[in-house]
């Protein structure tokens, strides 16, 4: 009896860490908007992975002075081609991004990001000849017809906006992403964060620099900092977390959710009701993440 009520527990802590990975991650793209009166894309981009990098390596430094293991090894030379294009594309998708961002509704973007479900597996099925499921067809080409609403301008144009294109287009670069961090998949977490935190966002803010972009205050910067350490880094800290207890379809399960927190954290924050289009592609893309998370099942 004990030792169910322990694993229950465990259970319930683990579903709890991959709810929390799913809320932080979704902080991002209201906040974000919010932030992009005072600071420009790409210094926005990097000072978001520079937050993630440097609160996951003095997270590392602590637990590495207190003694915590972590069973998964340390990454290698080996690993280096994949480090570099888990940089490179870390790098220009948050870009993509937060320019889609700055012309296009928050709670569009948010549930745009979901193309990148669609991205990464048509990458894996293409390039990397991973089987495709009919479920898995199915979700994608629901996700895929959700996604094509909301990058219309409006109800009554049947012309895609430029920034939602943006928005798809970060999204193919984290599809591209994945499937390379997937190499990585059995190295130590917090390393592969700090990686990607430091070497992405310290290469977007010299481009940055380099277009002379605007950093804002101080106050703005380390606010976006706190962001990307909270939505970016702990995200996934706690989702690996959650993943290595209950496993990957149950965490996808509940972390599915965050694009639809996103987009309805951006209507409390910016108070804008979206038209009917906006709903009819959410309910689209609802039953597409449906279907693709019964998959993994």
């Amino acid at each position: 009896m004990f030792e169910n009520n322990g694993e229950r527990k465990q259970k319930i802590k683990s579903i709890l860490h991959a709810i929390l990975a799913a809320v932080l991650y979704s902080l991002m793209t209201p906040i974000a908007k919010l932030m992009q009166t005072d600071v420009g894309p790409m210094a926005e981009a990097g000072l978001l992975y520079l937050g993630a990098g440097i609160g996951m390596s003095l997270i590392y430094i602590i637990q590495q002075k207190n003694g915590v293991k972590v069973s998964r090894p340390s990454v290698s030379k080996e690993d280096l081609k994949y480090i570099l294009a888990m940089i490179l594309l870390d790098m220009l998708a948050p870009i993509f991004l937060l320019i889609g961002l700055s012309s296009s509704n928050p709670e569009s973007v948010s549930l745009l990001n979901n193309f990148e479900i669609v991205a990464t597996a048509l990458i894996a099925v293409f390039l990397f000849h991973e089987k495709a499921k009919r479920k898995l067809i199915v979700s994608i080409s629901l996700i895929t017809l959700s996604c094509m609403l909301l990058s219309l301008d409006s109800e009554n144009a049947l012309r895609f906006s430029s920034g939602s294109l943006f928005v798809l287009l970060a999204c193919v670069c984290w599809g591209f992403e994945n499937n390379c961090t997937s190499s990585l998949s059995d190295k130590d977490t917090r390393q592969i964060v700090m990686i990607k935190g430091l070497g992405s966002g310290c290469a977007s803010l010299l481009l940055s620099l380099f277009l002379h972009e605007s950093f804002g205050l101080i106050t703005s910067c380390i606010t976006v900092m706190i962001l990307g350490f909270l939505s970016i880094g702990m995200s996934v800290y706690f989702y690996v977390i959650a993943q290595s207890r209950i496993g990957a379809a149950r965490t996808s399960a509940y972390y599915a959710v965050s694009p639809f927190i996103g987009a309805f954290l951006s209507l409390l924050i910016f108070h804008q009701m979206p038209g009917k289009l906006f709903w009819i592609a959410l309910s689209i893309m609802a039953i597409g993440v449906y279907i693709d998370v019964k998959d993994q099942d």
